[in-house]
């Protein structure tokens, strides 16, 4: 860790790592784009989504955090594990890409109850185990490197969370034309992997630094 990181860079540090693994294509962005198009309970959703990711975060920077005090390898293995699982997870997103996009049209069907939205929000977002992978485990690992300024980091994660569902749930309706294009996924798959490998070299060069 480099002297003389501030509370800013963490945090901003932390909010681009999160949006790039939030930003990732899956069931919970394409349900939350998808009531977004439908214009149907957005604010609900984005709450649910936001909150959700906001405690899994605090658990994983919070718990990484006492484990690296105590272990001070802790922090190293997981920095290089997080490089790893980055890299792979880049080359996935431009497999993806090469594979090509499915438009995303929302059905026709009427309007569906609060109730079962949520229920749905919610089974996507704690059943996954992705999620798990990203917030708790990957950003509480990478949460250790930028200590004393963890709260910092986790907060810009956060951040990002919630900014990222609040323009993707609200702004849906100006992006209807263009996601009903299989080639805006296909251009977003690779942005993602993009993002995922300058993180991956980022976190290897500090980790080279730091040896």
């Amino acid at each position: 860790m480099e002297v003389g990181m501030t509370a800013l860079q963490a945090g901003l540090a932390g909010y681009g790592l999160a949006l790039g693994l939030i930003a990732a294509i899956g069931a919970q962005n394409a349900f939350v784009l998808r009531q977004g198009l439908r214009r149907e309970h957005i604010g609900w959703v984005v709450f649910v989504c936001a909150t959700s990711d906001a405690a899994l975060i605090a658990a994983g920077v919070a718990g990484f955090g006492r484990i690296s005090a105590a272990l001070p390898w802790f922090g190293s293995a997981m920095l290089w594990l997080g490089v790893v699982f980055l890299t792979v997870y880049g080359a996935l997103r431009f497999r993806a890409a090469l594979r090509g996009g499915e438009a995303l049209r929302p059905a026709e069907s009427a309007p569906a109850h609060l109730s079962s939205v949520l229920a749905t929000c919610l089974l996507l977002t704690w059943a996954n185990p992705h999620v798990y992978l990203d917030t708790v485990v990957l950003i509480g690992a990478v949460s250790a490197q930028y200590a004393p300024q963890g709260l910092a980091f986790g907060l810009g994660a956060m951040l990002a969370s919630a900014s990222f569902f609040t323009v993707l749930g609200y702004g849906a309706r100006l992006l209807a034309p263009v996601m009903a294009r299989p080639r805006a996924w296909v251009v977003l798959e690779a942005l993602v992997g993009l993002v995922m490998w300058a993180i991956a070299a980022s976190l290897a060069l500090r980790g080279l630094g730091a040896d």
